[in-house]
């Protein structure tokens, strides 16, 4: 009686899966820019929903924050601490869920959270963003 109880719900747990999947969209950081820096119409589409992005974790900026940079390359250095450099298209700014557990700077990630586009500064440390993933969990790719 228990396993054909368990494969009768079988079908509805794979279909909750797919949907679950469906709903977060995979997406790469160049798919959220033209070439001119604006927004894609990829990323104006996805803003406000949940996107999946892979990458690799930038040195964080603070201890104990849950605020990190996803980047296109491995980089060992701030990418984007030059003052006066225009925002560049392979970062993204992160704002998890929990304080981040920091990973190696070259062990590839994903990041899944919603998307926000525009100019943001945050409060506690000043970073300067054009795009953002809130909301955010991220795990070794």
């Amino acid at each position: 009686m228990i396993r054909r109880t368990f494969l009768a719900a079988l079908p509805a747990c794979l279909l909750a899966r797919s949907a679950q999947s469906a709903e977060t969209a995979a997406l790469k950081l160049r798919d959220l820019y033209n070439k001119d820096l604006s927004f894609s119409d990829v990323a104006l589409a996805s803003q406000g929903n949940r996107i999946s992005i892979a990458g690799f974790m930038a040195p964080p900026l603070k201890a104990n924050s849950v605020f990190f940079v996803l980047t296109k390359m491995p980089m060992a250095v701030c990418p984007f601490c030059e003052p006066g450099m225009p925002w560049p298209d392979d970062i993204l700014a992160v704002y998890a869920k929990r304080v981040v557990d920091v990973i190696p700077f070259n062990v590839p990630i994903t990041v899944t959270g919603v998307l926000e586009l525009g100019d943001a500064v945050d409060p506690e440390l000043g970073f300067y963003s054009k795009v953002r993933l809130v909301d955010a969990t991220y795990s070794r790719a």
